[in-house]
């Protein structure tokens, strides 16, 4: 890919988790990318780690939220530039740095939403309260079997995004992951081209 990749990651006093994470996709990804750490306040953790993270030899820049909450500091970092593609990625997340690349491929193969599935084939989701299970299983099944969204695990905000998509709508999801499933609705309208390829999950252990 001729143009950086660009991996938002929304953080809120994660400390240990970024500099985990960091190294977790310097390991994993072979693509060129910037990471866009996005943050709410000035007193959030991530200052306090800024020196060990500056060591990573991981290219990375703080953006503070325009908006806010989580769905404002992903909007902030997909809205930040004009690049051609970009990839919103949990910040505890240590198992799926490795689908980075392939989902890349998917969108150089034409694709403008990539979305990794725990659903679908291949993909897993363990340790997960039983409710939140639930609802969340429930929730992705009744949209992939009642609408025409081609997606098994549509309320995941780890999703990568073209610049066509991304210029083309306006999002206005303001609370939690909405503006994930609000995208994926609107690609479906526009016709543009959506996939999926498997994820796994695991409950986290620490952090917000």
């Amino acid at each position: 890919m001729s143009k950086i990749l660009e991996i938002i990651i929304p953080v809120f006093n994660e400390g240990e988790n970024i500099i985990k994470v960091l190294d977790h996709l310097k390991n994993n990804v072979r693509n060129k990318f910037i990471v866009f750490l996005c943050y709410d306040d000035d007193d959030d953790d991530l200052f306090s780690i800024l020196e060990i993270i500056k060591k990573k030899d991981v290219d990375f820049k703080l953006l503070k939220n325009k908006y806010y909450g989580p769905c404002g500091a992903v909007k902030t970092g997909l809205l930040h530039s004009d690049n051609e593609v970009k990839i919103v990625y949990p910040v505890d997340d240590l198992i799926n740095g490795r689908i980075i690349d392939e989902m890349v491929k998917k969108y150089e193969e034409g694709y403008d939403i990539v979305a990794p599935s725990r659903f679908m084939k291949g993909g897993s989701m363990k340790n997960c309260p039983i409710i939140k299970s639930i609802l969340v299983r429930f929730a992705s099944f009744t949209l992939f079997h009642l609408s025409s969204i081609p997606i098994e695990d549509a309320s995941n905000g780890f999703r990568l995004f073209s610049r066509k998509l991304l210029q083309s709508v306006k999002i206005e999801s303001k609370l939690g992951f909405a503006y994930s499933l609000e995208l994926l609705v609107k690609a479906e309208r526009m016709k543009l081209k959506i996939t999926q390829i498997p994820s796994k999950w695991e409950e986290r252990s620490k952090g917000m």
